[in-house]
């Protein structure tokens, strides 16, 4: 009886003594060149802001759902799968912030999964070499994209199951989409193909209150870039447009930034509409041509062009014929390939 009752004892001090598992996440590590001062932890229905100390590194405790959040540092973001639990450890420079992620700890196979996941498909989804392919090409490629990633998926069963089904069930809806996308810029090339003549604009309002014809413009290439005041991503192109129109100053190229602001983006009136348009050439001191369309979207030259979305980027020869309707944007390195390939 002695020594059944020492081995009851012996039970319930293991017992006790066994710890209980963590009902949160601990997350560390260093941010080198850190963007901001503070980490931001989020996701639909989450978020939680953790102070970044001035050497780039951070530490707190997290309570959460099991699932992927992503980290914020100021602009830049990465994705992490996180679950009571978990202790893990990020670093990151922000130098190269995508390529450099990298977790550890407890938990870490499932994030460093998502960030080799990221960059797979800005690898295989390069935009400026899909655009170049015919319907047929583009189709065939997708199709290669298709199962390069499920190839992926499957060799990283050690993943959380909900990360790899979520993600195989996106594969087909994203790839449509690229498919759609890129489609309508496959059929606008088709119908204004390269060494066809420009639609053309005559007597567009410029900045300084002269006016501007595309045959004024006969004898150089004109880049035309195709924006509004109120377009995010509009405006986020303006700092490589300015970039580029610094570089190529004095050579054989003129650019032109035609704004569509319209009534129904300012409140019915068109004089607010010129006046925001007007203000924002100043205050970002734009350069080049800078033109106000008449009719906003439905200007002549804009419909001729079927643009239906912006910023759009259109590229047009000395002798006023269309390069390419659907031209490069400034941040992508495409654009001096192609101004070097025309001796630009």
């Amino acid at each position: 009886m002695k020594k059944l009752f020492i081995l009851c004892c012996a039970f319930v001090v293991a017992v006790s003594c066994k710890e209980e598992p963590k009902d949160y996440v601990t997350l560390s590590g260093k941010i080198t060149d850190k963007n901001s001062d503070s980490l931001v932890v989020r996701t639909r229905g989450y978020s939680k802001t953790i102070q970044v100390n001035e050497d780039g590194t951070f530490k707190d405790t997290l309570k959460v759902e099991t699932g992927v959040y992503f980290l914020y540092d100021g602009s830049e973001s990465t994705a992490a799968f996180l679950k009571n639990g978990f202790d893990l450890n990020v670093a990151v420079d922000t130098k190269a912030f995508d390529e450099s992620v990298k977790y550890s700890g407890e938990g870490a196979e499932h994030s460093n999964f998502l960030a080799e996941k990221s960059l797979l498909q800005e690898k295989l989804l390069n935009m400026d070499e899909l655009s170049k392919l015919d319907m047929a090409g583009l189709e065939s490629e997708l199709d290669n994209i298709k199962n390069e990633l499920s190839a992926f998926y499957d060799a990283n069963s050690h993943v959380d199951t909900s990360v790899i089904n979520k993600g195989k069930n996106e594969i087909e809806p994203m790839l449509n989409f690229y498919k759609r996308y890129l489609g309508e810029s496959i059929a606008l090339k088709e119908e204004l193909p390269k060494g066809t003549p420009s639609p053309v604009f005559e007597n567009f309002e410029n900045i300084d209150g002269s006016t501007t014809s595309l045959s004024d413009l006969k004898g150089k290439y004109v880049y035309v870039d195709v924006w509004a005041t109120w377009c995010g991503p509009c405006k986020a192109e303006i700092p490589s447009l300015k970039a580029l129109e610094k570089e190529y100053h004095g050579k054989d190229i003129q650019f032109v930034s035609l704004s569509i602001d319209d009534d129904r983006s300012h409140g019915g009136s068109w004089d607010k509409a010129r006046e925001n348009w007007k203000a924002m050439v100043t205050d970002k001191e734009l350069g080049g041509i800078q033109l106000f369309a008449p009719k906003g979207w439905q200007t002549q030259f804009v419909q001729d062009y079927k643009i239906k979305g912006i910023p759009r980027f259109l590229l047009i020869d000395p002798n006023g014929n269309v390069v390419t309707p659907d031209a490069p944007r400034p941040s992508s390195s495409s654009i001096k390939e192609l101004f070097t390939e025309l001796n630009i």
